[in-house]
């Protein structure tokens, strides 16, 4: 059963490898296109036969694994790598979410919509501790590390709240 969706960035380059499909249910490209991974989400309900996304060390177990693809290269804000988000791809990566959401009768709060990097912040003993996916948003360049996963949870409710619109 679906609980969560965790955010990453791939770290690679713009558009989804196979390698990458392995990892994530799905990954959306710098142009805004989804693409599905090789697991369903209904694969993480049971991770104990290893056929499942392993996107999260120590909370793949009803989670989906969202991926921006891009930010391969990345060291800090002032050094953003060679693929850096883009905003069309961020903002169709949060309609998406908002989309799961309903579908899985989400509501939006950081238990169930969280980056990586929250994940891990909250579960120091799991292999996600200090992963920073998703740190820094090239896009909205403002938002402070800490507050990334405020603004995307606001962003999804946004697009929650215009899906029946």
């Amino acid at each position: 059963m679906v609980r969560r969706i965790i955010l990453h960035w791939s770290a690679g380059r713009y558009y989804p490898s196979e390698f990458e499909k392995n990892y994530y249910h799905y990954l959306i490209d710098a142009e805004g296109k989804v693409y599905s991974g090789k697991y369903s989400p209904k694969d993480n309900d049971d991770c104990t036969d290893m056929k499942y996304a392993a996107h999260t060390g120590g909370g793949n177990t009803g989670s989906i694994g969202v991926c921006l693809c891009g930010m391969y290269g990345y060291e800090s804000p002032v050094k953003c790598g060679y693929f850096p988000i883009t905003k069309v791809q961020f903002e169709s990566c949060m309609k998406f979410v908002a989309e799961l959401c309903e579908k899985y009768a989400l509501g939006v709060s950081p238990v169930t919509v969280m980056t990586h990097y929250e994940f891990g912040k909250q579960n120091p003993k799991t292999t996600s501790f200090g992963k920073i996916d998703i740190t820094y948003l090239p896009p909205y360049s403002w938002v402070a590390k800490d507050d990334v996963g405020n603004f995307i949870r606001s962003k999804v409710r946004w697009y929650k709240g215009n899906l029946r619109g």
